[in-house]
């Protein structure tokens, strides 16, 4: 089973200036998150972000935040439970016309929203608000991947322990380069240059 572009989705977590300097590896997990919103931008992958109290640990930094279509401020862990189901699952379009306008037989079907169930999941802490947020959104059906090299905890331990329980629970453990190159599938795809500078 591989990502497929036109199905995904991206939400990163939390990468916030206050808490990035206490990630073990932060350098390196946040070096993967711009990599990851970079890959998502050649990809045409809609990029969703989440700050955890941003008021205490400040907002993320411009090259995560810009390339995201909504940011949610949050204070509860999972974002879930802040609404970001909702952001990621379109709505039902409204009926049109009144019951009057056209018999039902005549009236042309509703084209149902294209709904990206895939979605791409990286941030920190991971056995916090990562882990909180996958567990919720594979409780309502996505498909969740957890890209573990751009996800950070304070220590080694809780983070692969998070790691430990989210594939227990369904979720799929990939790298930034395993999600960018099945993002392009190909080497004839037009951005293919593009993704191979950023992964040297």
């Amino acid at each position: 089973m591989l990502l497929d572009a036109e199905q995904s989705q991206l939400v990163l977590i939390d990468y916030q200036p206050r808490l990035m300097p206490a990630i073990h590896e932060g350098e390196a997990v946040m070096a993967n998150a711009r990599r990851l919103a970079q890959m998502a931008g050649l990809a045409d992958v809609p990029v969703f972000g989440t700050e955890q109290n941003p008021s205490r640990l400040g907002q993320m930094p411009a090259e995560l935040r810009d390339p995201c279509r909504r940011v949610m401020a949050k204070m509860q862990f999972s974002a879930v439970a802040e609404g970001l189901g909702e952001w990621l699952r379109p709505p039902a379009r409204p009926a049109q016309g009144n019951a009057r306008s056209l018999p039902r037989h005549l009236q042309k079907p509703q084209a149902a929203a294209p709904e990206r169930g895939s979605i791409v999941i990286a941030g920190c802490e991971a056995h916090v608000c990562v882990l909180q947020t996958a567990l919720e959104l594979l409780e309502d059906e996505f498909e969740v991947w957890v890209v573990t090299d751009a996800c950070g905890s304070r220590t080694e331990r809780n983070r692969d322990a998070a790691f430990d329980r989210l594939a227990g629970a369904g979720a799929e453990l990939v790298t930034t380069e395993m999600v960018g190159f099945e993002w392009l599938r190909s080497a004839e795809h037009p951005a293919f240059k593009e993704l191979q500078a950023l992964v040297r």
